[in-house]
């Protein structure tokens, strides 16, 4: 028998507790993308009937979200900052918290000045592009080890338009741009501790080079901290996400730098570092 919009969500909500905190969500995300279409044309015409070939693929769709594959590489896309994003397994998922960075480098930079900013470790392109999309007289080099990730987020920076403004360098964290002066450096890292338990979705699916540094997940700060000291212009912005739990260990990095403030998230834990790098 044929199955409706309506009957194949309800269906597939239920199965997806088991692997989903938001099922409903979930089940809407993959059977929109699947018809080309978006949650609100979905809600609008529950009754409208799959076609055997699009009821075969959103059980496919389903069995691998049940595998634990998260969504955003099932669609290829998620949003950060108001803006659409590329993704694939090659680079990490754009996560919400992460905005708060971008929020700290509008905050503190002066948006009318032509400025020149690394994002270190850019991945999708997420950070990188949402800045240069916000300050329009910006120039920001994005770096990366991986090159497949570059890839991903140069396609991402034609896809908002700001490709002319980005420039993208294979580099173990900022050695390609050694003795460069930047206005800021932004990161958001991997601070996973080796051994730390992460949710499966995460572990068996994500970039483990995106998420784990270290044995205490500080391998890269302790690296970055004082490369980041010999790129900045004096009085230049550091900005960096840091982990649950690992505040004090990054501040003792940033003993030599003024200003360090450590910005909470909505869960009020510490998910920002900012400091400015001392004049020499």
């Amino acid at each position: 028998m044929p199955v409706s919009v309506g009957e194949a969500l309800q269906a597939a909500r239920l199965r997806l507790r088991a692997a989903s905190k938001n099922p409903r969500r979930d089940a809407e995300l993959l059977l929109a993308h699947l018809l080309g279409c978006d949650r609100v044309d979905l809600a609008a015409h529950p009754e409208r009937l799959l076609s055997p070939s699009e009821a075969d693929h959103f059980e496919s769709l389903i069995r691998r979200r049940l595998a634990n594959e998260p969504v955003q590489y099932m669609t290829g896309v998620q949003e950060f900052f108001g803006l659409p994003f590329e993704v694939s397994p090659a680079v990490l998922i754009p996560r919400p918290e992460t905005e708060h960075l971008v929020e700290a480098v509008l905050e503190r930079l002066n948006q009318e000045s032509e400025l020149r900013i690394v994002d270190v470790g850019t991945g999708s392109g997420a950070i990188a592009v949402a800045l240069a999309h916000a300050l329009p007289r910006s120039q920001v080099t994005a770096v990366d080890l991986s090159p497949a990730a570059l890839e991903v987020a140069h396609r991402n920076a034609q896809r908002h338009g700001v490709a002319v403004r980005v420039t993208f360098l294979h580099s173990d964290l900022l050695a390609a741009v050694d003795g460069t002066d930047f206005d800021a450096v932004v990161s958001n890292p991997p601070y996973i501790a080796e051994g730390e338990v992460l949710e499966p979705q995460v572990t068996n699916y994500e970039p483990h080079s995106a998420l784990y540094a270290g044995p205490a997940g500080l391998e890269i700060y302790e690296r970055l901290i004082p490369q980041a000291a010999r790129v900045l212009k004096p009085q230049g912005w550091l900005m960096l996400e840091i982990g649950y739990g690992q505040r004090p260990a990054v501040q003792c990095l940033l003993a030599d730098w003024t200003g360090v403030t450590f910005l909470n998230d909505l869960q009020a834990i510490p998910r920002v570092v900012v400091a400015k790098r001392s004049v020499r």
